[in-house]
């Protein structure tokens, strides 16, 4: 069967990536998003005044450590288990079963899923309720790195255009669990029918990854490119040990092995640079978001509804949309092209984005001046930190399998997505000191 009469009907491929991209970054965003019924559960039962705060004074009640803390904590204890176990998915993605790496990570996330629902009914002390919530977080941002990887290998073994679909769903995540957050409020709901509410519909999305996944492999596109990459990967090793067999007499397994190690790195050596922007897209972006962001407060507000839903609105839903209309625009534009330096140029002169948030009205601080005082000034600067980051991550996400052989392309995806991972994990230490700064 030639490639050219193959066509994805109705892009079923493409949509299940979409559903796969969405399964993956739904629950880390549903946890981030539900801090306001996590830090709730954190308040010291004595002092529950807390986290009150004077807009026109900018005088602070006391509040918990662990409430105080939170952000940065779950920051931390998400991105190293994700930088750790993408790493480890980098390197033994070949030695385990795809089907085994996949549909175990979505069953281990629905199950701690179930687990949070329940525990939402259940009084806890703070200590042992963040204790748990910080064991689950890791939890999930573990076996969430294994099936993040996996599914950019996968995409790397089919057509440019289908590493999109991962980003676009993963952009709205993030959308959706800000959305849900919204409804919530204006729904008058208490705090913690909401939180049951989120997470229940997080076990919804990931049955429905589970179920898409299944539905994936019947599908002759996707059968149809898996098996040409299969096919190239053992031709090549046989023409290669047949080669230096002839040349050298030396045994053939430990052929193989040196070949495989010597092709992680020349894989690197070609998408090193697309590798290390996607790494510095996501360091300023996790450096600052939430951790800075989630405490600016605002100028224009009077305790009326613009004040409770300025954060979920102005800092979550924003930030998401803007991030998957980047996302999103890769599928009909890719410019500039995958050999262009002005990408890594852009990512770099985003760094720009943490002071301006930074002297934004981040309340509490104690050694910066406010600079931006209006409301007007974050929105902005939100859209275009959040546009620029969906757009050109995207772009080094897909570019990425492109510049190697085809029979590399899904190792390429893995090493991208490590690199991705460990930008992560680099803004959520940064995050400390950025907060701090302020």
């Amino acid at each position: 069967m030639e490639v050219h009469e193959l066509k994805d009907i109705n892009n079923g491929v493409w949509f299940i990536f979409f559903i796969l991209g969405l399964g993956t970054l739904l629950p880390w965003n549903f946890f981030m998003t539900a801090t306001m019924y996590f830090t709730s559960r954190l308040r010291d039962p004595s002092q529950m005044e807390a986290i009150s705060v004077n807009v026109t004074s900018g005088e602070w009640h006391h509040r918990s450590l662990l409430e105080a803390k939170f952000n940065n904590v779950m920051t931390l204890c998400a991105m190293l288990p994700l930088l750790a176990f993408t790493c480890l998915n980098s390197i033994l993605h070949q030695r385990i079963p795809q089907n085994f790496r996949v549909m175990g990570s979505l069953g281990v996330i629905l199950v701690v899923f179930l687990l949070t629902a329940i525990l939402v009914k259940i009084e806890m002390a703070p200590l042992p309720f963040f204790t748990l919530t910080m064991i689950k977080i890791i939890i999930i941002n573990s076996f969430g790195a294994i099936l993040q990887g996996s599914l950019f290998g996968m995409a790397g073994l089919l057509p440019t255009k289908y590493t999109t679909p991962i980003m676009s769903g993963q952009g709205l995540a993030g959308t959706f669990a800000a959305f849900s957050m919204i409804c919530a409020i204006a729904s008058g709901s208490e705090i913690n029918d909401a939180a049951f509410g989120y997470f229940i519909t997080a076990c919804a999305v990931i049955i429905l990854a589970i179920m898409s996944y299944v539905a994936l492999h019947k599908l002759e596109f996707y059968q149809y490119y898996k098996s040409q990459s299969g096919n190239r990967v053992s031709e090549t090793k046989l023409d290669l040990l047949k080669k230096e067999n002839a040349a050298e007499n030396k045994p053939a397994f430990n052929q193989a092995e040196e070949k495989q190690t010597v092709s992680m790195l020349n894989i690197f050596k070609k998408i090193w640079v697309l590798a290390l922007s996607v790494c510095f897209a996501f360091t300023i972006t996790i450096g600052t978001f939430p951790a800075v962001t989630v405490d600016v407060k605002s100028t224009i507000a009077d305790g009326g509804a613009w004040e409770l839903y300025y954060i979920p609105v102005c800092c979550f839903l924003l930030f998401n949309l803007s991030d998957w209309a980047g996302r999103s625009l890769t599928a009909v534009c890719m410019w500039p092209g995958k050999d262009s330096k002005l990408v890594p140029i852009l990512l770099v002169a985003r760094v720009i984005f943490v002071p301006l948030f930074m002297l934004c009205n981040v309340q509490p601080r104690l050694n910066l001046p406010v600079f931006f005082k209006h409301d007007a000034w974050f929105i902005v600067f939100m859209i275009f930190f959040a546009f620029s980051n969906g757009y050109l991550a995207s772009l080094c996400m897909c570019f990425g399998p492109k510049k190697v052989s085809p029979h590399e392309a899904e190792t390429a995806g893995a090493i991208m997505a490590f690199f991705l991972s460990l930008g992560l994990a680099l803004g959520a230490s940064l995050s400390f000191l950025f907060r701090g700064l302020v």
